[in-house]
């Protein structure tokens, strides 16, 4: 098993103040921010900052797992922490204001222990592009939500996905294909040369 961490961050240019007042609504603005990944999302107690008990599927990767997670507020106005109560997996959303509190930066972090063996390579492989993406458009929601123009809005540089971030998993994954390919291949021309 291995720590698997996926973030994605913005830099928007709004008040950490108005930020929070929306991420921490978990009733009425949160689910405006959701993507169709997120079924049947609910509240379950509180609805707004610490105390706060969500619940939802999400499908993702041909996969649905269900979540249960409970809200924390580290540190009031600047970071929120969704913990769910069945798994190891942990997502913090913080803000850090810049240029005197007109700009803050958000990002969204989940972390949790990855499996092991084959179904452990490819969650630590695919995982994290198919949450990133869901991030992605999680915050391209909130930017809609605080009426932020495209043009503000800035991708924090080393932070964003690019194809060559994981060329090398995937090159290990097309040489794991080849060579048990091949392996299958040797195997029936072995047993082909025995029968004859």
């Amino acid at each position: 098993m291995g720590r698997i961490t996926v973030q994605k961050e913005r830099i928007i240019n709004a008040s950490p103040e108005k930020i929070y007042s929306i991420l921490s609504n978990y009733t009425e603005q949160r689910p405006k921010m959701l993507t169709p990944n997120f079924i049947d999302y609910k509240v379950e107690k509180g609805g707004k900052g610490s105390g706060t008990v969500i619940s939802y599927l999400l499908h993702a990767a041909n996969r649905e797992r269900a979540y249960r997670m409970s809200v924390d507020e580290a540190v009031k106005g600047r970071v929120l922490t969704e913990r769910d109560n069945n798994s190891s997996l942990v997502t913090t959303w913080a803000l850090s204001p810049l240029d005197g509190q007109n700009r803050t930066r958000v990002s969204v972090t989940s972390e949790w222990e990855g499996g092991t063996g084959v179904g452990g390579f490819f969650e630590r492989t695919f995982a994290p592009l198919g949450l990133r993406r869901i991030y992605g458009s999680m915050l391209d929601s909130l930017i809609d939500l605080l009426g932020v123009s495209d043009e503000d809005v800035t991708a924090v540089q080393g932070k964003e996905y690019s194809p060559s971030e994981n060329i090398r998993g995937l090159l290990f994954i097309f040489a794991i294909v080849v060579g048990f390919v091949l392996g299958i291949k040797y195997i029936q021309k072995s047993n082909r040369q025995k029968q004859d």
